[in-house]
């Protein structure tokens, strides 16, 4: 017998293919409840991070480009941000 034989006639690679299974059918099922996605930041958008702003821009589909300078993000977050009395 070769090794891979004995890959395929284990339990152990059953098993693992399983809790591959039920872990993937956990994460679309339970996804963001289980992981929930990080909050937004808060605050004056002057104050946030070149990370946070793309965050922000990113859960509104705003898609960011790595490229894209801090002042850059900035200006597209103050553009898209709605004004709170």
């Amino acid at each position: 017998m070769t090794p891979i034989d004995n890959v395929m006639r284990s339990k152990n690679a059953f098993l693992a293919f399983g809790a591959l299974v039920a872990a993937a059918s956990a994460y679309v099922i339970w996804g963001t409840d289980v992981f929930p996605a990080e909050a937004d930041p808060t605050g004056n958008p002057e104050d946030w991070t070149r990370e946070e702003l793309r965050r922000w821009l990113a859960n509104r589909d705003l898609h960011p480009q790595s490229s894209d300078t801090r002042e850059q993000l900035l200006g597209r977050v103050k553009a898209n941000m709605r004004h709170m009395p």
